[in-house]
C-alpha cells in the first residue's frame, strides 16, 4: 500500500514554466491602463506576479482603489486561451502523471482563477486529476492553508496522507499550515524533499 495517496500539485513553475504567458498577462493590463511595461530585471515585481493570486497581484501593482478596480476591468477583458501558446509543459511531466495515475490520486492547488480548467484542456490533461483547486473556488487563496485543506477534504485524507508539489515560498507556507509534507521544486526551499525532475517524486513513494 502507498504511503502517501494524493499527490497535489501547483500549476505554475510546477507543471508548467509559464514565466512569459504571466508576463505577457499583466502586461496587457498596464498597456489597456496606459502604464509602462513591467521590468523583468525587477526581481519582486517578477516574484510577485509569478506568485500570488490575481487579486493580490493587482492590488500590489495598484494599490489605489480606484487604479485596482479598473485593473481588475482590464484583466475580465483579456483572453487568455491568447496566452497559452506561451506556457511551456515542463519535461517528463505528463510521464510521470502516467506513472502515478494508476497508484493514488492526482490533485492541483494553483493561485490561479478563471483560467485553470481551460489550460488543462488546452494541453489534454484534465483527465489526470480528480480535483482542481483553484484561487476562485477558496475564499483565502495560498499561502492561507485553505486551498490545501479543501483538497484533503475531498478526498477523505489526513495531511500526512498528501503530498503538496511547489515552487515557491507561498507553497511552503501554505503546506506547513495545513500539515501537508511539501516537496520542493527546482527551488531551494525548506521542504521533505527537492526534487529538480518530475520523475524524481517515484523514489518518494517507495
Amino acid at each position: 500500500m502507498e504511503k502517501y495517496k494524493t499527490i497535489i500539485y501547483d500549476c505554475d513553475g510546477v507543471m508548467f514554466d509559464s514565466f512569459e504567458a504571466n508576463l505577457a498577462f499583466y502586461d496587457r493590463i498596464m498597456t489597456m491602463l496606459g502604464r509602462p511595461p513591467l521590468d523583468r530585471g525587477d526581481r519582486e515585481q517578477m516574484r510577485v506576479l509569478h506568485t500570488y493570486a490575481n487579486r493580490d497581484v493587482l492590488a500590489w501593482f495598484f494599490p489605489e482603489p480606484a487604479d485596482f478596480e479598473a485593473a481588475l476591468g482590464c484583466a475580465a477583458r483579456i483572453d487568455y486561451r491568447d496566452l497559452v501558446p506561451f506556457m511551456r509543459l515542463e519535461e517528463g511531466f505528463v510521464a510521470t502523471l502516467e506513472s502515478l495515475k494508476p497508484r493514488l490520486e492526482l490533485a492541483i492547488c494553483t493561485n490561479r482563477s478563471t483560467s485553470m480548467d481551460m489550460v488543462l484542456e488546452s494541453f489534454g490533461l484534465a483527465s489526470y486529476f480528480g480535483c482542481v483547486m483553484t484561487a476562485s473556488r477558496v475564499k483565502n487563496p495560498k499561502p492561507h492553508p485553505e486551498p490545501l485543506l479543501k483538497v484533503l477534504e475531498h478526498y477523505g485524507i489526513g495531511p500526512e496522507e498528501a503530498l503538496f508539489v511547489g515552487d515557491s515560498d507561498v507553497d511552503r507556507q501554505a503546506a506547513a499550515a495545513a500539515g501537508v509534507p511539501f516537496v520542493a521544486y527546482k527551488a531551494d526551499l525548506p521542504a521533505l524533499a527537492r526534487i529538480d525532475r518530475h520523475g524524481e517524486i517515484l523514489g518518494l513513494l517507495r
